[in-house]
């Protein structure tokens, strides 16, 4: 016999559902809403349903956006709409931005390329950032997705395939963290810094 109500449990799974939200977790939040004043929970649904029915993705980038509508970044003046900056997802754009070093434009992938789990590049926005690249205007591709495997894949079949299009192509350079000694870096980080140097 089960010890909580169904209702509960079904939003306990759902909850799980979300990343980085594992089964204790899930319960914990179901169990805390539980103790929500009825207004709470009112709030809670009218904002699931806002973004259930008025946010989606902007056609010309994939960044989050009011259905139907560019994004904020594609909207605004006095960005540098030659320079695109190739993303896995909408989290590496917020990141981006928040480090206020970036004036240039953004192309969502929706994910990298990983054949193991069946994603290959119909299932990425490749084909919406060649023809961004083919309409003309973009002088570079900064492509930034993770330096792992999954990421250095992407960034090579981008390669492949907006090379010959003429574009400049570049990666953001990976190494050693700000503030981070030279002496606890591992191999790998310590060779990406130093070939990611930059002239002082």
């Amino acid at each position: 016999m089960p010890l909580l109500p169904d209702g509960l449990e079904r939003l306990t799974q759902e909850l799980g559902r979300l990343p980085g939200v594992g089964p204790k977790t899930a319960q914990r939040l179901a169990l805390h809403v539980v103790g929500w004043a009825p207004e709470q929970s009112r709030r809670l649904e009218q904002a699931l349903a806002e973004v259930r029915d008025g946010v989606g993705r902007c056609a010309a980038c994939g960044f989050i956006a009011e259905s139907g509508h560019r994004c904020a970044i594609c909207r605004a003046a006095g960005r540098d709409a030659g320079l695109v900056c190739v993303v896995a997802g909408a989290t590496d754009v917020l990141a981006i931005e928040r480090s206020g070093g970036y004036r240039g434009l953004y192309h969502v992938l929706g994910g990298t390329l990983s054949p193991i789990d069946g994603v290959g590049p119909d299932s990425l926005r490749v084909d919406g950032l060649i023809t961004r690249v083919r309409e003309g205007g973009v002088r570079e591709v900064i492509v930034a997705t993770d330096a792992d495997v999954e990421g250095e894949a992407t960034a090579s079949y981008l390669a492949s395939v907006l090379g010959p299009l003429g574009v400049i192509l570049t990666r953001p350079a990976h190494g050693l963290p700000v503030g981070g000694e030279l002496a606890y870096a591992d191999e790998r980080t310590v060779a990406q810094a130093l070939s990611g140097r930059r002239p002082v």
